[in-house]
C-alpha cells in the first residue's frame, strides 16, 4: 500500500494514486482537518484518489492562523488547488467544507474553469439560505465550550483537557465563523451537477435545506438522507462512501 502524502501543504493524499481516473478534494467540517477522510480510499472505486484539503491552522498546520473569513479561504483555496485540477475531479464537502467546495466551485467558473465533474454538498443547508442559527464564534469562553457540547462533534475528553483547547480554541472559534458570517452573493446557478446529502436526525439542517441546493445548479440534481445526526459522515460512513461511490462510478467510466 502506498504511503500518505501531499501535493503542497494544503493537501493530505492518504494513499497516492498516480493513475487515478479522477480526484475527488474533501473538504472538512468544523474542527476537522484533512484526516477525516484518511480511510475513504478502502470504501471507494480504484480508480479515484482522494485529496483531503487541509486549511491552516488545523493538524499539521496547526501552529499557522486559522482563516474565519469563508471568501477570504476561498480564495486562497482556489490559488493553492488550481495547479492540482490537471485531471477530472469531483468535490466534496461536509457542513462548512460544503460551503468551501461550492465557493471554490464559483471561482474556477470565475476563472474560466477548469469545472468539476460533479459536487456533491454533505450536511450544509443551501448557500443562498439565511444561517438561522444563533452564532458562536465569538461567545465567552464557558459558553463556547456549551455550543460545542450541544453540536456533538467534539469529544468530551478534548472539550475537558485545557491544554488541548487552549491549542484548539482558535481554529474552532475560527471555523463557526467561517459559516456565521458567510455572505451569500447572488450569481446564476452552476451547470455543473450536485448531490446532496443530509442527516435524517440533523435538526441543524432539516431536509428541505439540503433539498435546497437543487436552486444552486442547471444540471442534474439528486439528494439521499442518511439515518444519522449532523455527524452522519462518520456514524453512517459505510452507507455514505456507497452512495459516493455510486456517484463516481459514472464518471470514472467516462474517462477511462
Amino acid at each position: 500500500m502506498s504511503r500518505a502524502g501531499s501535493m503542497n501543504r494544503w493537501t493530505l493524499v492518504p494513499t497516492p494514486n498516480p493513475a487515478a481516473r479522477v480526484r475527488l478534494f474533501c473538504f472538512p467540517y468544523a474542527g476537522g482537518g484533512a484526516s477525516i477522510f484518511n480511510t475513504w480510499p478502502r470504501g471507494l472505486p480504484a480508480e479515484v484518489e482522494v485529496v483531503g484539503v487541509q486549511p491552516p491552522g488545523r493538524e499539521a498546520r496547526i501552529g499557522e492562523t486559522p482563516i474565519g473569513n469563508l471568501h477570504e479561504l476561498a480564495d486562497a483555496i482556489h490559488r493553492e488547488l488550481t495547479p492540482l485540477l490537471d485531471r477530472p475531479f469531483v468535490l466534496f464537502g461536509h457542513s462548512n467544507g460544503g460551503l468551501m467546495a461550492f465557493e471554490l466551485a464559483r471561482r474556477l467558473r470565475r476563472a474560466g474553469g477548469p469545472m468539476p465533474q460533479l459536487l456533491v454538498a454533505s450536511g450544509r443547508p443551501a448557500p443562498q439560505l439565511a444561517d438561522e442559527e444563533p452564532p458562536i464564534h465569538a461567545l465567552p469562553y464557558g459558553e463556547f465550550i456549551d455550543a460545542l457540547r450541544r453540536y456533538n462533534g467534539t469529544p468530551e475528553e478534548i472539550l475537558a483537557n485545557a491544554e488541548i483547547m487552549e491549542l484548539l480554541e482558535p481554529v474552532l472559534r475560527a471555523d463557526f465563523s467561517l459559516g456565521e458570517t458567510y455572505r451569500y452573493d447572488a450569481e446564476p446557478p452552476l451547470d455543473v451537477p450536485i448531490t446532496a446529502f443530509g442527516g435524517e436526525r440533523d435538526d441543524e439542517v432539516p431536509r428541505e435545506q439540503v433539498e435546497a441546493w437543487r436552486e444552486q445548479t442547471t444540471g442534474e440534481f439528486r439528494m439521499q438522507m442518511f439515518p444519522g445526526d449532523h455527524f452522519f459522515l462518520n456514524s453512517d460512513r459505510p452507507q455514505v462512501l456507497a452512495a459516493l461511490s455510486r456517484e463516481l462510478r459514472p464518471i470514472v467510466a467516462a474517462h477511462g
